[in-house]
């Protein structure tokens, strides 16, 4: 299944074996009534209370007598801890433990009678109780009141040493919060006691609240009011200095009763009618480390052939608004909607109808979320009874009393991936393996063995470009949470086709009013993502646009013989130098793929230019990072992209089982046509956005086509820009080819379409006259270029050995006569034996030739 349940606790096997054994060693030893062990009729209530911030769990049962037992589960020992013992048949409706583990609070109702055990007694009065456990002391009465009491420890921030004092909330079913301010002394050595138990300062957090939820990790209070019928969300942020603020107010499109009341997260209340949720609204609020806030809602279900649900993307100033289809309805679907917080997602599991994994960093587009329905075997793996999500990814089954770790399944996902048909699901699945961070390497191997087999099944989008993108982007996204405005983090910023079984209404929302001026941590990164909302800014994300206009116009100076400063020029050079030595670093293991092996002027050009444009975009918007950690970002990103796309060639290499004598020419394999067919479309991929490929990936490449493909497919090839005439690609032509009726047309083609400078260079290594002949012409247009004609003899002066063809040895005095005046000026360059004799010889063989002699 695409959700992964590690199960951190389970109270069936952490505890009750423990609780078995402690009963059997009592009776063994004659002690009556078997001391805290638990009977087996009392099995069913052994149940979780709470799970506090250091991950610590507070359980309850009763002992044969009916009497309340509190014990603790400690995480990190994984050993159970008697807490204190209530000799009377009470019900807990809520406990806490502070940080220390010597006071403990509770809240507690008379028990009801028998057959009504699951039931408070009308009237029946609560008792919020104090009470001392190290050791066992005082009891103090905080609260005995005819209303329902919530009750939990604040913790600090760091446990280094004991707090001066405890805080404690208390919340109540009357709509208010309070926070109690409690002052330990030690006494006796360790033993600890309240200082000034008969009055307890205590302060009103909040009131006249419909609805909270308490985020133990953060120690964060949420809770909602309304004004003129209106909701509003505020979140009070709770301090290591005894102090708490309130953070920020924000408006919620939402429908609320005002003689509602829910509680999320403050501890396990089964006293809550938990039988039938599908009659309740869901809602609860979900952050994580990047500065995310996430408000999701269910209202309240009408209709068993459709659901609504909505997620308030506050962090990028939009709500969206889905309706799942749910199609068939049968006697099973009784449970309600469950949200879960997966730190990059939220998914939303509706049992046995659907599962659906919102990306909460970029919600944009829909296909960058999954949807799957009723149809697929993922809806019936996770459980059916209320998942609890607390803060984090921790997920509390509260009716088998389990806490589990809930992660993306890789292995699954890659599966799924492998199965899928729809370009949506291919789509989001991608994303949601490499945002797992697990094992990258591992991860993108099996990927890119997707892709290669995969290559041409999908149609709303290039699967190359996408993997290469969001690869990258996830490769250096960890190092920077602002880094998700300023890098691409998908190739497709459109998509217009339907999800099946889905449909959603996108809307602009009002933003959180900032309640302070001061801000840390996670508070400093959401308001940085809501001024990059209110600011309405262009979009920021990098594209190459620049460094593609800058590279044409170094290219075309290049070509009319202006330069720039060669300093300006170094520099780029040296950039990508940088990159190639940092790609170079990482990867230790040889390459099977000839790349990096010569200089490949135009592509060390490009991912120069790029290392430039790149490291001003970052330096410009990433305000308050060291330089030198940017340069090393953009280097690493940058290697990522050149690193991914030497991957998919490695992959394609070694599945194809080439080695490195296929730059010899010869009859192209199915296998060397494989490869064309990706390297093909890797091109296709970079160019459109003008990304940089390895060097050596253009002579790699025409080669291959030189292999693969018929002399007129080649040259159409050639002519389009598929492929790309590099020195060394011709050089190699040139020597390893024969002088064969079909070679010598292709030399020919080939020849004709190089730039002047390199055909120049090219000719010398192909010994035939038509080389000869293409010398000779160039030699004749350098040196005619100038010429301005002088007057000659009527004679003509012939050499012994000269033909008797007057045209020719008119043009070839003529040419004898430029270079014996000029020939400083007119020296063919690096040609030293082409003269006037040379272009005779040529002249002729070629006229012969043609006459067929």
């Amino acid at each position: 299944m695409a959700l992964r349940l590690v199960c951190d606790f389970d109270l069936r096997k952490d505890v009750l074996p423990g609780l078995r054994a402690r009963r059997a060693a009592s009776l063994a030893s004659g002690a009556r009534g078997g001391g805290p062990g638990i009977l087996e009729d009392n099995y069913e209530s052994l149940r979780i209370l709470n799970v506090e911030r250091n991950g610590n769990i507070i359980y309850t049962y009763k002992d044969d007598k009916g009497n309340v037992v509190f014990g603790l589960y400690d995480c990190r020992t994984r050993q159970n801890e008697h807490l204190y013992t209530f000799e009377k048949d009470l019900h807990v409706i809520s406990c806490s433990i502070n940080s220390e583990r010597t006071l403990l609070a509770a809240s507690l109702v008379h028990s009801a009678k028998e057959g009504r055990k699951n039931e408070l007694q009308l009237g029946s009065k609560c008792l919020t109780l104090l009470v001392e456990i190290h050791p066992v002391n005082n009891v103090k009465v905080l609260k005995a009141v005819d209303s329902s009491i919530w009750v939990q420890f604040l913790y600090p921030q760091v446990e280094s040493h004991p707090p001066p004092e405890n805080h404690l909330l208390l919340i109540s079913e009357e709509k208010y919060i309070e926070k109690f301010h409690i002052h330990v002394i030690q006494e006796d050595g360790n033993k600890v006691v309240l200082r000034d138990s008969g009055h307890l300062p205590r302060e009103r957090v909040a009131e006249d609240f419909v609805w909270a939820q308490w985020d133990m990790s953060e120690q964060r209070l949420y809770y909602i009011v309304l004004k003129k019928s209106r909701s509003i969300l505020k979140c009070i942020q709770f301090s290591a200095n005894e102090k708490f603020n309130l953070m920020f107010e924000a408006p919620l499109d939402i429908t609320l009763s005002a003689s509602g009341f829910e509680l999320v997260n403050f501890g396990c209340d089964d006293l809550q009618d938990q039988g039938n949720l599908s009659k309740h609204l869901t809602l609860c609020v979900f952050t994580n480390h990047t500065g995310s806030l996430c408000v999701c809602y269910s209202p309240k279900f009408d209709s068993w052939e459709k659901i609504t649900y909505s997620v308030f993307y506050f962090h990028k100033g939009h709500s969206k608004t889905f309706t799942a289809a749910l199609g068939s309805v049968d006697s099973l679907v009784t449970k309600g909607l469950t949200f879960l917080n997966l730190d990059y997602y939220v998914a939303v599991y509706l049992p046995g109808h659907f599962f659906h994994l919102l990306n909460i960093q970029h919600p944009d587009l829909i296909c960058h979320s999954l949807f799957l329905t009723g149809n697929n075997e993922v809806v019936d793996m996770l459980p059916h009874s209320p998942l609890q999500s607390l803060s984090g990814s921790l997920v509390l089954d509260w009716c088998s009393g389990k806490l589990y770790r809930a992660l993306l399944n890789q292995s699954y996902l890659l599966q799924f991936l492998w199965n899928t048909q729809l370009d949506c699901e291919k789509m989001a699945v991608l994303h949601c393996v490499l945002s797992c961070g697990r094992d990258p390497r591992f991860l993108e191997a099996k990927i890119i063995q997707w892709i290669s087999e995969n290559i041409s099944t999908c149609h709303s989008f290039d699967l190359i470009q996408e993997f290469i993108i969001a690869s990258s982007y996830w490769s250096i996204y960890p190092e920077t949470s602002n880094i998700d405005k300023l890098l691409p983090y998908s190739s497709v910023l459109t998509w217009n086709t339907e999800i099946p079984g889905i449909t959603l209404v996108t809307e602009e929302i009002t933003l959180p009013f900032m309640k302070v001026h001061s801000f840390k941590g996670y508070w400093e990164k959401l308001n940085s993502n809501l001024e990059y909302v209110k600011c309405s800014k262009p979009c920021l994300l990098y594209n190459n646009s620049m460094v593609k206009r800058e590279w044409h116009s170094l290219i075309s100076e290049e070509k009319t013989g202006r330069r720039r400063s060669m300093v300006y020029v170094r520099n780029i050079f040296d950039n990508a130098m940088k990159v190639i030595s940092n790609l170079e670093a990482r990867n230790l293991e040889p390459r099977l793929t000839p790349l990096f092996q010569e200089e490949d002027y135009h592509q060390r050009l490009l991912i120069g230019l790029m290392v430039s444009e790149l490291r001003e975009h970052l330096l410009r918007h990433l305000q308050g990072i060291e330089k030198k950690k940017i340069e090393q970002m953009v280097l690493d990103y940058i290697s990522k992209l050149l690193d991914l796309i030497c991957q998919i060639l490695e992959t394609s290499w070694r599945t194809h089982h080439l080695h490195p004598w296929v730059l010899h020419f010869r009859r192209a394999s199915a296998a060397e046509f494989t490869v064309f067919h990706i390297m093909t479309r890797i091109l296709e991929a970079t160019m459109s956005l003008f990304l940089p490929l390895p060097p050596g990936f253009h002579t790699l490449h025409t080669i291959l086509g030189v292999h693969c493909l018929p002399l007129h497919n080649l040259l159409h090839y050639i002519d389009s820009g598929v492929l790309l005439l590099t020195e060394t690609a011709v050089i190699r032509l040139m020597k390893d080819l024969d002088n064969s009726e079909n070679n010598e047309k292709l030399k020919f083609s080939i020849i004709v379409r190089l730039p002047p400078h390199i055909g120049q260079k090219i000719c010398r290594l192909w010994d035939h006259p038509m080389s000869s002949n293409i010398i000779s012409r160039n030699h004749v247009k350098q040196l005619l270029l100038n010429y301005k004609k002088q007057p000659q003899s009527s004679m003509i002066d012939k050499s012994p050995g000269s033909v008797e063809f007057l045209p020719l040895n008119y043009f070839i005095e003529i040419l004898t006569d430029i270079e014996s005046s000029n020939q400083a000026l007119y020296a063919f360059e690096g040609h030293d034996n082409v003269d006037a004799k040379f272009v005779e010889e040529a002249a002729l063989k070629h006229t012969t030739m043609l006459l067929g002699l």
